[in-house]
């Protein structure tokens, strides 16, 4: 049997990871594009404003897809954005380091934080801003 608060189509919560908690307060939003940020495709962006938040922490996978394109966005929206080095995943390390590289070069507005703590500036053992990114594959 299957519990209706774990199935896909079932609450926000509920399709979490088991041992993730949710707290009273805290926001759930669903998006239906690479990016939750788009325009159209997510509550997200208003939900923040709402609530006067202005910085943003982009985690998940995959790195050089959906947190690519959210992080892109939301600096667009004017968030600050900082990309969670080893709070991200892509496929390969090439692929997620690269992209690193690229929002780092790309976007001053963009930062990274380091896996020791806040580093703006540093990408997480990855090099320095403004070095060249690597070619990709």
């Amino acid at each position: 049997m299957v519990d209706d608060q774990r199935r896909p189509d079932g609450p926000l919560a509920g399709r979490l990871w088991e041992e993730f908690q949710v707290h009273p307060g805290d926001l759930l939003a669903e998006n239906t594009a690479a990016s939750a940020f788009f325009p159209g495709h997510c509550p997200l962006p208003a939900l923040l404003a709402a609530r006067d938040i202005s910085t943003v922490l982009i985690t998940g996978t995959v790195t050089n897809v959906c947190c690519e394109s959210s992080a892109r966005d939301a600096s667009t929206l004017g968030c600050r954005v900082i990309m969670v080095a080893d709070g991200n995943a892509a496929r390969r390390d090439q692929d997620h380091n690269f992209t690193l590289h690229t929002i780092a070069w790309a976007s001053p507005a963009l930062t990274d934080i380091h896996h020791q703590g806040f580093a703006p500036g540093r990408m997480s053992d990855h090099g320095e801003h403004g070095e060249e990114a690597p070619a990709p594959p």
